[in-house]
């Protein structure tokens, strides 16, 4: 007969378990971790959990992770206000700003177009982008969204809309490797990609 964890166990290793990239082993050897550790610390724990989903917010001009109305990076005055770098998620923003080659500002679209999941440019931040590019100064947009095909055809719809504004519109060069994520992608190569940026080219 196979082992079965007692229930309270049972259910904390399968919410764990719940968590991208954990498996059930890994799973099983955090709510071991867990319940080895200290009652204070395990209670540390599940508290900044349920802060963290009570107080983090999404920006009101940018879209990212924030505690207030406005993120630090729109309220930070030495930013470049005419530069947008446009990104998939705020795991991607991350992901750029640990390189330190980037000092414009950013939007965070909230996922990519892609039909077959059901997702469709109204289901985006897009709207807002557009609000923002016609009030705001901007010079240049850089699309930053993620080299596979969902980003792609984000990236292309976008810079349909944005054409006509007359902005200058680049792309990410592609040290950035096909199919990948940019959450995934090194500090240097995210560097370089953003340093090699090129115009954007919309073939249709």
């Amino acid at each position: 007969m196979a082992y079965r964890f007692t229930r309270p166990l049972a259910r904390l290793i399968d919410e764990l378990s719940k968590l991208p990239g954990i498996g059930p082993k890994t799973a099983q050897r955090l709510a071991l971790y867990i319940l080895n550790t200290p009652k204070e610390e395990a209670g540390i724990l599940a508290q900044s959990i349920i802060n963290a989903k009570e107080q983090v917010k999404r920006c009101q001009i940018c879209h990212n992770l924030t505690d207030q109305k406005i993120c630090e990076i729109c309220q930070d005055p030495s930013r470049e206000k005419d530069t947008i770098c446009i990104v998939e998620t705020a795991r991607d923003l991350m992901a750029i700003e640990k390189t330190g080659g980037f000092r414009g500002l950013y939007h965070v679209l909230q996922g990519a177009i892609s039909p077959l999941d059901g997702v469709e440019p109204d289901h985006l931040t897009i709207d807002h982008l557009m609000s923002r590019l016609k009030k705001e100064k901007i010079k240049e947009v850089i699309l930053a969204t993620n080299p596979n095909i969902e980003g792609e055809v984000t990236g292309s719809y976008i810079a349909k809309l944005i054409k006509p504004l007359g902005i200058k519109i680049t792309r990410i060069a592609y040290g950035v490797p096909i199919g990948g994520d940019l959450e995934y992608a090194d500090e240097v190569t995210l560097s370089q990609a953003l340093m090699g940026r090129q115009i954007f080219k919309n073939e249709n």
